[in-house]
Formats: structure tokens, C-alpha cells, sequence
């Protein structure tokens, strides 16, 4: 059984605190590895290790930090599936499922790698006589990024690229559920040529979380979890100074309309309500029938459903895997047993049952009626819209963001979204000494 340190100054760095979490293989149950918890000391060598590597890679030109994440990327390829194997392993997730995942996050490096077009400002020449003003976006300085369980390597790959391309120091606290992953992803960035301490790991619970977000010299935090502890990162972070983003739960809703292609939608739902076990932020929760096309539904889903193959995440033939823990059963088996329990009923409106939920993550409609789609869509208070698509999570040059109570804070991961959220905004306005002869001025300035 071997042991997960953390990743601190472009090498492996042994904890010190002391104590360890145990990291399991969901398709066994059986204990793999162990992972080291990062205390406070942890936590701050990681941090004062970004800092110091903050000013270096803020003043390397763009094109270069673009070249070195190419260079991760084609690395990437290169290891595509052997992480898809260490996901499974730890996740339980089928490896196809996995290797998906890998390919997602890396259309963010994608994106990452245009950064020298993004980060172009605007300039306007003669705002005044003889002024010129134009507009620069800076990095930050030292970003945290704590992820979850469900994709130990996508969702850390929606923050860091971008910050990092945008010339920011970044720390990572994976989930220690299924940690290995983060850990190789910092190997392949210091194989690509990232300099230390521009990309750091440190392993560990809610010690290590709250480390973070007091620590002074982080100036920017990224999540994505629950939305109790979206909350409470958003709450914590913001009242030490610091940029948030904290992306928090779902409970999406399919809806089918009566002229639905319905084993268009049977086909849906299995995908978006099972897959990757269903441990997903847009996974679909609730299918809302419309009129009475429920019946005709439910006699497509339920022999689907009953011949669902689960196995395995390293078995070839199996569609679903098993749930990340014990823990994580036993919650999901009482969400059905209250669906039962209350006859699953919905709302004569569905626009209203979706519209009525503290989430806001996203929402599917099954339709052939483009009216009603487009009336769905303009009215649907969600942050994300699917039309005829179950899963509507937006491509990497688009931004990833709810509504309401899955996302505290003004924006949204990756993206043009992301690129504002890890830098900041700098407007100049300049005159040079041969246009100045007017002397001092005592109002307040316009331009003439």
C-alpha cells in the first residue's frame, strides 16, 4: 500500500503533521493507499512557495506560459489512460467515464493556451486632446483550488489552467477521497517545464481548507462541492478579502414534453441519471413529464433501468460503477426511498417546479416544439439549459456557472468568465509632457 504526500515547490513534500486518511477502491471496498493531511504548517510552506514564485511567473510573457501548457497538454495525451486507470481506482467510475473526464479538462488546457489573445485589452487613442487611454488585465497572485470527489481531475483542471495561464501561483486541495490524480497531474506540469512553486498540492480535510481560506497571502479561492460548504467557503473567504467562486449543488430536472422523441429521451435520462453513478453536479435528479406522456415514458425507462449493467469501473462491459463509499450509498438509498415515499409527484407547470428549487445548476428540455423550447428557456431562472441535450455543461471556451444557490459568488469557472474571475481589471490614461501646458486644474477633469 503506498502512501500520497502532498506537492510543494515543484517536488513530492513529506507531511508533518501526522495524520493520514485512508483511500479506498469503491469496486472492493478494500483500503489502497493512504493519504497525508496537511495542517496549518503544510498549508502555509505550499502558500509562501506560490507567493514567492507569483512575481517570476507574472512577468513571463504570456506566449510562454502558453507554450509550457502546451506542452502539458500533449503530455496529457500521453498519460490519458493511466489517469483514467488511477480515477477509477479511487473514484469507482468506469474507465470509459474516466477517460472522458480527462478529455474534458483538457479542452480547458485548450482554451488555456490561447491566453495571449485573451488577455488583449482595449485601447482608445484621443479620449482628450492628446489622451490616450487603454485597459490591461493583471493576475491576482496566489489562487486556491478545492475540488471534489466526483472528477479528481476535470473540475481541477476547469481553475488552474486558466489561472495559471493568466499568471497566477496556484494551490490545490483535491478531495481526499481520490487524491492520486491531482498529485499526478502537479508531476506532469514539472514535466512540462512549469518553474516550482508555480503549481503546489497539499492533501487534507476541512484542517486544511480552512487553512487556506485565512491564509493572507491567497488571494483568490475556487470550489466546487456541496452547496452547505460552498457557502461557507464563499463566507469564509470573502470576509478574509479574497475572490470568490464557490460552485455548489444541484437537483436538475428533465423535463418531456408531450411530442418528445422519446427514446431520444429514454436514452437521456439513462445516460444523465447514471452515469459516472450519478455523481455529478448536472446529473438529472427529477424527469418531469408533461401532459400524459409519463405512462409512455416509464415503459421505456424501467426496462432500462432494470437491465442497467453495473460493475466495476476497470470492467470493459459495465455501464455504471459503484458509489464512492459506503457513506455515499446509504445517502443516495434514502434519496429513493423519499422519492417513493412521497409518490414522486410533480407540479401541474413543470416551468414552475424548476423555477420553485433552491438550485439553479441546470435544466433539460425534450421537445420538438421550438416555441416552447425558446419560451422554456427565456423564462427557466437556471444558470444552464439543455435543448434536446440532457447534459448541458457548456464547452471550455464558454463558462461553466449556476444560479441561485449552486454558485455564491459573480462568476462563473473557465471561460471568458474564468479569465476575468483570476485576473484584474487596470485602466490607464496617459498624456505626455508636450501636450501639457494648460498648468493645474482645480475641477473635476473631463476630456476636451
Amino acid at each position: 500500500m503506498s502512501d500520497i504526500q502532498h506537492y510543494i515547490d515543484g517536488k513530492r513534500g513529506d507531511g508533518t503533521s501526522g495524520r493520514w486518511g485512508d483511500v479506498y477502491n469503491p469496486a472492493t471496498g478494500e483500503r489502497s493507499r493512504r493519504v497525508a493531511f496537511a495542517g496549518g504548517a503544510e498549508v502555509d510552506r505550499a502558500v509562501k512557495a506560490a507567493a514567492a514564485a507569483f512575481p517570476a511567473w507574472a512577468a513571463t510573457p504570456p506566449l510562454t506560459r502558453a507554450r509550457i501548457l502546451f506542452k502539458f497538454r500533449e503530455l496529457l495525451e500521453r498519460e490519458a489512460g493511466a489517469l483514467a486507470r488511477l480515477i477509477s481506482e479511487e473514484h469507482g467510475k468506469v474507465l470509459s467515464d474516466a477517460a472522458g473526464e480527462v478529455t474534458r479538462g483538457a479542452e480547458v488546457v485548450e482554451f488555456a493556451c490561447g491566453i495571449p489573445h485573451l488577455l488583449k485589452g482595449e485601447f482608445t487613442e484621443q479620449v482628450g486632446r492628446g489622451i490616450d487611454s487603454w485597459s490591461m488585465r493583471q493576475p491576482l497572485g496566489v489562487c486556491a483550488g478545492i475540488t471534489p470527489f466526483n472528477f479528481p481531475a476535470m473540475v481541477p483542471m476547469w481553475m488552474f489552467p486558466v489561472a495559471l495561464a493568466c499568471g497566477n501561483t496556484f494551490v490545490l486541495k483535491p478531495s481526499e477521497r481520490d487524491p492520486s490524480p491531482g498529485f499526478r497531474i502537479a508531476e506532469l506540469l514539472t514535466e512540462a517545464g512549469l518553474p516550482p512553486g508555480v503549481f503546489n498540492v497539499v492533501n487534507g480535510d476541512k484542517e486544511a481548507v480552512d487553512a487556506l481560506l485565512r491564509h493572507p497571502d491567497v488571494a483568490a479561492v475556487s470550489f466546487v462541492g456541496s452547496t452547505a460548504i460552498a457557502q461557507y467557503i464563499y463566507a469564509t473567504a470573502a470576509q478574509s478579502g479574497k475572490r470568490v467562486q464557490a460552485l455548489g449543488g444541484a437537483k436538475n430536472h428533465m423535463v418531456v414534453m408531450p411530442d418528445a422523441d422519446l427514446d431520444q429521451a429514454t436514452d437521456a435520462l439513462m445516460g444523465a441519471a447514471y452515469g459516472s453513478a450519478g455523481e455529478r453536479c448536472m446529473a438529472v435528479s427529477v424527469a418531469v413529464a408533461v401532459g400524459g406522456v409519463g405512462d409512455r415514458l416509464m415503459d421505456k425507462l424501467v426496462p432500462r433501468v432494470r437491465s442497467l449493467k453495473i460493475g466495476p469501473g476497470t470492467d470493459a462491459e459495465a455501464e455504471m460503477g459503484p458509489l464512492v463509499t459506503r457513506q455515499h450509498l446509504d445517502k443516495v438509498s434514502s434519496y429513493v426511498d423519499l422519492g417513493v415515499q412521497e409518490g414522486a409527484k410533480h407540479f401541474d407547470t413543470a416551468t414552475k417546479l424548476v423555477n420553485d428549487h433552491e438550485y439553479g445548476n441546470g435544466v433539460a428540455i425534450f421537445t420538438r416544439d421550438g416555441d416552447a423550447a425558446r419560451e422554456f428557456s427565456n423564462r427557466i431562472q437556471i444558470g444552464m439549459v439543455g435543448i434536446n441535450v440532457p447534459i448541458p455543461v457548456p464547452m471550455a471556451f464558454h463558462s461553466f456557472g449556476g444560479w441561485k444557490r449552486s454558485l455564491f459568488g459573480d462568476m462563473a469557472v473557465h471561460g471568458p468568465e474564468g479569465v476575468r474571475f483570476y485576473t484584474r481589471l487596470k485602466t490607464m490614461t496617459a498624456r505626455w509632457p508636450t501636450g501639457i501646458r494648460a498648468g493645474a486644474e482645480y475641477v473635476m477633469p473631463t476630456m476636451r
